[in-house]
């Protein structure tokens, strides 16, 4: 009806105007309609893990770590980079699986680097030299904005995240994603880890007429962000973009290489 008011309006008007514009008006107005028609939303809530989904941990570890034992007089080479990063990935493991605490986390990995390479530092200096360097970091992966930029205009975006507390809050306060998310769920301060229940359904809690049916994990880790998901009864949109292999018999929704598919997932 607001179609065809519109056209007669046009019609109405003192200065000539051709049919071929009129029917122009119209076939741009019906395009318009049945595009806003097509477009169906599947998920109004979408829950995004942080680190290596929207933010580039892998660059961020890598600089904190050259600056906190830089400052200690320690010449960095890649070996250390790459032990260090596959020490922390591993302690984070154990962590998901309950078997180490987020305090002793901090350190537990650096007396493991330290121990590796012979340094005779102070663990926790140097831990606390390291997360206070990290929590300056805050490179976004690559169409992280565009793709939030997107969906929020649509749903409401929250982040999920196992990181320390502190050093998310300092990330995101300086970070181009943080104006288009509702909230942060942050494990250290949620009380539970991902991918335990207990986190999800504290998440679940505060937000507001939350629908299970209607919300959509977005994640890097199977077995945090994936696993986690599964296990709360929500959807889940793996973020693979390295070609990993998942398990047999893992109930994944959607496989996802590149963080731009996620959008025509969430809109239709």
């Amino acid at each position: 009806i607001n179609i065809i008011l519109q056209i007669f309006n046009i019609c109405k008007r003192k200065t000539a105007v051709s049919r071929a514009r009129v029917l122009n008006f119209y076939k741009k107005s019906v395009i318009m309609r049945k595009r806003q028609v097509i477009l169906v939303v599947r998920y109004d809530t979408i829950l995004f893990d942080a680190d290596n989904t929207l933010l580039d941990f892998s660059r961020s570890e890598r600089e904190a770590l050259l600056d906190a034992l830089s400052s200690f007089g320690v010449s960095v080479t890649e070996q250390m980079i790459e032990e260090y990063s596959r020490i922390n990935a591993a302690i984070w493991k154990r962590l998901e699986r309950g078997e180490i605490d987020k305090l002793s986390l901090r350190t537990r990995r650096f007396a493991e680097f330290c121990e590796l390479f012979s340094l005779p530092l102070d663990v926790e200096a140097l831990s606390a030299a390291y997360l206070k360097a990290l929590s300056t970091k805050s490179y976004t992966v690559k169409g992280a904005k565009e793709v939030c930029e997107v969906l929020s205009q649509r749903c409401r975006l929250y982040i999920i995240t196992n990181g320390i507390a502190f050093v998310q809050h300092g990330r995101f306060a300086s970070c181009e994603l943080t104006p288009f998310f509702a909230e942060r769920f942050i494990s250290e301060e949620v009380g539970a880890e991902k991918p335990e229940r207990a986190f999800f359904d504290a998440v679940f809690a505060k937000i507001p007429a939350f629908d299970p049916a209607k919300t959509l994990v977005v994640g890097d880790s199977l077995s945090s962000d994936i696993a986690g998901g599964i296990g709360a009864g929500l959807d889940t949109c793996w973020y693979n973009p390295h070609g990993k292999i998942a398990p047999d018999g893992m109930a994944i929704t959607y496989h996802i290489s590149r963080l731009e598919d996620v959008i025509p997932l969430v809109l239709g």
